[in-house]
């Protein structure tokens, strides 16, 4: 999926047309001219910058201003203003947009999207986009190798901010940006007001649309369950900033000059962010009459630097929802901006220009956050825990259906100490948790260490919930698990919080294999070393379709055996009924015999078997689906039968009526016994095999094997009938002669034909005895 991803992204980069000249340099005509073309020097919409630091790569980041910076080295060395090749032509060199997807940086530049692939140091264009944009949104996902985490840097939302929502065109890109497409949702044809941000909250699984309506603002959500209602409604006076903190934990803040807010569900729920100027008081941003300059934030810490030149940092604990000041200190500049480094580390950047040349230093004013909250008059206390660790942090599992996922912490709290730790999911409508916390021993100087055991499924296998809170079982998603200290001092700058994100969605270690206990070769009726010297075999027209409708083809087909693929075939008698057994396996470990429902297709388009059950036997309620239905529908070779577009016969909210009783049911395992009969035919048989079953597992689970069908005569030319009667007709003669003959004896004729026989039996005999004699 990846490579085809990455193929696709080549395709649309050579379709956008890419340029090779970097941002800074110039690029010169071919030789013989002597004009430069001068490329377009790139400047930031608002009169506030803004830093956009690489969430994965830690020492890439774009500064936004009046001149705007890319840095790979995390601004240690000077830097020409980047630019954009005049070959773009942009027109206005004005970005009111960026973001980092990938390995790419993307810009919205005079309302368009342009791509800079700074690894290969190459310029181009997005294709798809028939409207003008604004705003682009997306996310990161630092787990590198993972299929999941590849995904959501590929995605991409681009649209135009404040515009009506009924009539804004918002597009979305699966490849970085490269491509869009226009998004068509319910979501935005049933709602009122201005759009305010689209954004993927990963950590919910769900679309979430801003909109704005009489300076009130609210989210609205995509899936089922939470697109019912509307998220928190709040105050919305101002155009905000909002910036989804890395992580995928689902925190938010929304920023302006003069107001700052938090969520960490999301938007569902939205409280504002208050101050502390002073110990034991507590402000709004609004009260505390500051405006807010810049603001910086990393998975787990928050800063702002403030016009009145003062530096609030804070926690995103799951309790903790306020600022603490810090002295006044000479810190802010028009065009200075917040950036975290580490845990506990800030910096405050400025660009310096040089007197002497074209390119900028950057002044960096590094501040220790643990060594400030020493500071003795900010009355802080000391952080209660001393440790707390989990093997599970920073990594990344899947749950897939009808599983679950067991995690252990660990937590030594200071002696005299009772902090209480809390673990929490993102997305509980998906993912369920029970934990247990009890004592697990000692330390070697005496404090007590506690044990949390965190066991995790889908939330609907826990059975506690409604079914109203639950999201749909068939859908894939993901949630977080973050496990933190509830009443967490700010103190406790180096105590991070646990998280992990869990995919509740196919698990690519899962695979279904048949068991072949018996083969052809055991039995000596193939030899594997036939098979694997291009062994071929004829398929007679009367027993193929190409077309898999059942009808038979013009000529008579060869098959070459796929001995590398296929193996020797497992052995079936033709006269009696069978069934393959499906195995499933998790990498090289058996896990059970599969009893989910599932479908066969002979590849070659073979059609000498039928099913033993019919769709009465098989007590349907509604029409059962077949290979031909799939077919007609989707228009292709039917070899895309699967857990997506499967309906069983047996749903009762399948309301499709059962018209034709007596069709074959074509579907094995479930609650059915069906099973294969083979026609009277020996040969090999190459079937496809696809788990339908929806709520077995969230994988495509496929495979291909064959079938040796060995004992069955040659069939009859001539027919039963024939015989029956030629049978009968001997017999009759038989009777009839036995009761004619003993009569035509006692008449002259039959004496005349005893003589007869008895000089022709004499005339024998002698010259037997002649040939004998002599």
């Amino acid at each position: 999926r990846r490579l085809r991803g990455a193929v696709v992204a080549a395709d649309l980069r050579r379709d956008a047309g890419v340029d090779a000249i970097s941002g800074g340099d110039l690029a010169a005509l071919p030789a013989g001219q002597n004009s430069v073309v001068v490329p377009d020097q790139l400047y930031f919409s608002s009169p506030t910058p803004r830093l956009i630091k690489h969430p994965c790569q830690e020492r890439v980041a774009l500064y936004l201003g009046k001149e705007v910076f890319f840095t790979r080295d995390d601004f240690e060395s000077s830097l020409l203003p980047f630019s954009i090749p005049a070959s773009m032509m942009v027109g206005k060199p004005e970005i009111t947009s960026a973001h980092f997807a990938g390995s790419v940086l993307l810009l919205v530049v005079n309302q368009k999207v342009y791509i800079f692939d700074y690894e290969y140091n190459l310029w181009s264009t997005s294709i798809g986009l028939d409207d003008p944009v604004s705003h682009i949104s997306g996310d990161n996902c630092c787990y590198s190798g993972q299929h999941f985490c590849m995904d959501i840097n590929d995605l991409v939302f681009a649209y135009f901010l404040g515009e009506p929502v009924r009539q804004t065109k918002i597009y979305f890109s699966s490849s970085q940006g490269y491509g869009f497409q226009k998004l068509v949702h319910k979501i935005q044809e049933q709602e009122f007001g201005s759009l305010g941000g689209i954004f993927y909250f990963h950590s919910l699984s769900q679309i979430g649309m801003l909109f704005v309506v009489y300076e009130k603002a609210m989210f609205k959500y995509s899936d089922h369950p939470l697109n019912r209602t509307y998220g928190e409604v709040f105050d919305y006076a101002e155009t905000f900033d909002i910036l989804v903190t890395p992580g995928q934990r689902g925190i938010l803040l929304l920023w302006s000059q003069k107001g700052l807010m938090v969520s960490r569900n999301a938007g569902q729920l939205i409280s504002p962010v208050w101050v502390q100027e002073r110990p034991n008081t507590q402000y709004s941003i609004f009260e505390a009459n500051i405006t807010i300059h810049n603001v910086a934030a990393n998975e787990n810490e928050l800063a702002i630097l403030t016009r009145e030149n003062n530096l609030y940092y804070g926690s995103l604990g799951i309790l903790s929802n306020s600022l603490i000041k810090f002295s006044d200190q000479n810190l802010w500049s028009q065009q200075s901006v917040l950036m975290f480094t580490d845990s506990g580390k800030l910096e405050i950047l400025t660009p310096l220009p040089d007197k002497m040349f074209a390119a900028f230093d950057f002044q960096k004013c590094p501040i220790n956050m643990q060594k400030l909250l020493m500071d003795p008059q900010l009355k802080i206390d000391v952080c209660k825990v001393e440790l707390l660790q989990g093997e599970f942090e920073n990594k990344m599992f899947t749950i897939d259906m009808n599983s679950k996922l067991e995690l252990t912490a660990f937590m030594i709290p200071r002696p005299g100490q009772s902090p209480v730790p809390l673990a929490v999911v993102s997305n509980p409508h998906s993912l369920g948790l029970d934990n247990v916390i009890y004592e697990d021993g000692y330390t070697y100087d005496g404090n007590t260490r506690y044990r949390l055991d965190i066991s995790l499924r889908q939330q609907h296998h826990w059975g506690r919930t409604d079914p109203n809170f639950t999201s749909s079982i068939k859908r894939p998603t993901t949630s977080t698990i973050t496990v933190d200290i509830a009443n967490k001092e700010l103190s406790c700058v180096d105590l991070k919080p646990l998280t992990a994100i869990i995919s509740v969605g196919c698990d690519l270690e899962k695979k279904i294999v048949i068991q072949n206990k018996v083969s052809a070769c055991h039995k000596g009726l193939l030899d594997p070393r036939d098979l694997q010297e291009n062994y071929s075999y004829v398929i007679e027209k009367e027993a193929y379709d190409p077309h898999y409708g059942g009808q038979s083809a013009s000529q008579d087909l060869v098959v070459s055996y796929r001995y590398e693929k296929l193996g020797c075939p497992l052995l079936v008698y033709y006269d009696s009924l069978w069934k393959p057994v499906v195995e499933l396996w998790q990498g090289d470990h058996f896990q059970e015999v599969v009893e989910a429902e599932y479908v066969l297709l002979e590849v070659n388009g073979m059609f000498t078997y039928k099913y033993s059950l019919t769709a009465s036997s098989a007590r349907c309620t509604s029409q059962p689906q077949n290979w031909t239905m799939i077919k007609d529908r989707d228009g292709q070779a039917p070899f895309n039968w699967n857990r997506e577009n499967y309906v069983s016969c047996h749903d009762p909210d399948n309301r499709s009526p059962l018209r034709w009783p007596n069709v074959q049911y074509q579907i094995l395992g479930g609650p059915t016994e069906n099973k294969i009969a083979f026609d009277q035919r020996n040969g090999i048989y190459v079937f496809f095999l696809s788990i339908v079953d929806p709520y077995y597992s969230y994988c495509h689970l496929e495979t291909t094997f064959s079938v040796f069908v060995y004992g069955a005569f040659p069939l009859r030319f001539i027919s039963f009938e024939f015989w029956v009667t030629m049978i009968m007709v001997t017999v009759l003669l038989s009777v009839w002669l036995a009761y004619l003959l003993p009569r035509l004896l006692n008449t002259r004729a039959g004496v005349w034909v005893q003589k007869a026989l008895v000089c022709l039996c004499k005339r024998l005999e002698d010259i037997w005895e002649s040939v004998w004699c002599g």
